[in-house]
């Protein structure tokens, strides 16, 4: 009967992800299908930039269209920062510095966030159903190890959540994929993920506005950018110091 059900459990892992990879694939081709056409020379600037003379490029020839096609220009920024997210492909900064390029800093920001929030939300499902599976059954101790201790402070597990997000001491990608393997509860991921990524996209969607001039990615964060980001870090632990002095207090 174990084997039976185990045979299950691997079937339902595996169709849950083919539908998010078959979904995102989907939406991926509808956007390219729908997007207005383009000249020979503006098609190869249209791909997912890696560095900032990609960005550069593609924030041109987008620029170009959003005016009479701002709704496919959107939703094609939209559909490719969670498709970048779900399956943890390098770019989403980039992505982000154009979104500060094309649109207004309010709707940037909060289209930052959302897809942030969304395509995080997906990749923790696929690592839910493939990579704890996999940790649990090569590195089952210390896969249990991390658990229990995210179990230990599960209360604050918001407030750690924001804190990852706006430091810069674990890639997103990889806190994605790790938090289903030590039992992260998946709503305080998200939430955590929406309002932690605001204040780095902040930076990099004000960049964005002066993208034309930007050299690299270590253009958008001078030293004022990062004790902001430092502070505000430092922000998201002070109810959980607040909470564990008040508890020693009263225990």
């Amino acid at each position: 009967m174990p084997v039976k059900n185990d045979h299950v459990r691997t079937r339902t892992a595996v169709l849950s992800i083919l539908v998010i990879f078959l979904l995102s694939l989907s939406a991926l081709l509808y956007i390219y299908f729908s997007f207005p056409k383009l000249d020979e020379e503006e098609k190869k600037y249209v791909k997912i930039p890696y560095d900032i003379e990609d960005a550069k490029s593609l924030g041109r020839v987008l620029d170009r269209y959003k005016d009479k096609y701002y709704f496919e220009v959107l939703l094609a920024i939209f559909v490719t920062y969670i498709f970048l997210q779900t399956f943890a492909i390098p770019g989403s900064i980039f992505m982000t510095i154009l979104a500060g390029f094309l649109f207004p800093f309010p709707l940037a920001l909060t289209l930052v966030c959302f897809c942030s929030a969304v395509g995080a939300s997906l990749c923790y499902l696929v690592s839910y159903f493939a990579g704890r599976r996999l940790i649990y059954k090569y590195f089952p101790e210390r896969a249990e190890h991390y658990s229990k201790m995210v179990q230990k402070h599960r209360d604050n597990i918001f407030n750690y959540v924001l804190f990852l997000r706006v430091t810069p001491f674990l890639p997103n990608w990889f806190i994605n994929i790790a938090a289903p393997v030590i039992n992260v509860p998946i709503w305080p991921f998200c939430i955590g993920t929406f309002l932690g990524v605001a204040p780095p996209s902040f930076v990099a969607i004000q960049a964005g506005q002066t993208l034309n001039q930007l050299s690299s990615t270590t253009s958008t964060f001078s030293w004022i950018s990062v004790l902001i980001l430092a502070c505000l870090a430092l922000l998201s632990l002070v109810p959980v110091f607040i909470k564990n002095r008040l508890k020693a207090k009263f225990d």
